[in-house]
């Protein structure tokens, strides 16, 4: 598999925890943090930075106060209240829409390009990175996520890699859908708790749609026994291969604290169960029977 995109119905799955492991034991690969909203892989991985930049991905407008005759036709079709009384434009509230500057008669008001988010690139002890930050409001985040993907593959022409492995959003919404695009195969990460398993059924649909090959890892099984065997019920009768089960370990958190993955030198149970799991998903997208 060339690209593979980790995906949680819901936040606070491991999400992020098991494509760090993979970054570890994968060989040969670019490393794609799509989570635009709040990028945290960046965290376990410290970049050294090589190249950055603003992200313009939608525009404002702006009015200029000479030629405006204070007609209030800009107002008045403003659907999201940014222009007030005194005919001021708040840069907060306006959507880029353009209405304002179609109706102006004098051509007072233009719409300008927009920081919508910054973008990064650098090398990491596991390889080539790529990374994004929406900027707090913006809506943006698919278009930001296309940007992240363009430069991952930048970096992997760059380097002469062919396997990228992209630490999606969680949720269903625009980030999701454009991480999902174009990728070889995901990675669905649940929890044994209701919303987990609700939201694990939401971001298969989302995946199904797309015609892309699933996979589901139920990370701290043994908190809940029965929430657990729901999950092993939910995959088997949605055809869905399950690669795993993670048990709770705080030795995760602790790797976590020190800024590495547990299969980085670690050990215990959950290193041992993400371990197993990567050879799994090798074996079963290699096209050799996986073990038991």
């Amino acid at each position: 598999m060339k690209s593979i995109l980790f995906l949680s119905g819901k936040g606070g799955t491991g999400k992020t925890s098991l494509a760090g492991a993979f970054a570890v034991l994968a060989k040969d690969k670019v490393l794609s943090d799509c989570d635009v909203d709040a990028a945290n892989l960046h965290l376990l991985l410290d970049p050294e930075v090589h190249a950055e930049g603003d992200y313009e991905g939608s525009s404002a407008a702006i009015k200029d106060d000479e030629r405006c005759t204070a007609c209030g036709l800009c107002r008045d079709v403003c659907r999201f209240s940014a222009i007030g009384d005194t005919l001021h434009i708040d840069a907060n509230l306006c959507e880029g829409c353009g209405a304002c500057e179609y109706v102006c008669p004098v051509d007072a008001i233009r719409l300008v390009p927009r920081v919508s988010g910054h973008w990064m690139t650098g090398e990491t002890r596991l390889g080539p990175l790529a990374s994004a930050e929406l900027e707090p409001g913006e809506e943006t985040s698919g278009k930001l996520v296309m940007h992240v993907k363009q430069k991952a593959q930048g970096l992997a022409e760059a380097y002469g890699l062919e396997r990228t492995i992209i630490d999606g959003a969680p949720g269903i919404g625009c980030p999701v859908i454009a991480s999902a695009t174009g990728v070889d195969a995901v990675i669905l990460v649940t929890e044994p708790s209701l919303s987990g398993l609700h939201d694990l059924e939401r971001i298969l649909g989302v995946v199904e749609h797309f015609g892309i090959p699933a996979f589901l890892v139920v990370n701290k099984a043994d908190l809940s026994a029965d929430l657990t065997e729901k999950a092993r019920a939910f995959a088997a009768e949605k055809n869905l291969p399950l690669l795993g089960e993670i048990p709770f370990d705080p030795a995760m958190t602790e790797a976590m604290v020190e800024g590495r993955s547990i299969v980085e030198g670690g050990t215990g149970p959950a290193c041992d169960a993400i371990q197993a799991i990567f050879a799994r998903f090798e074996q079963a997208t290699s096209g050799a029977s996986a073990p038991t």
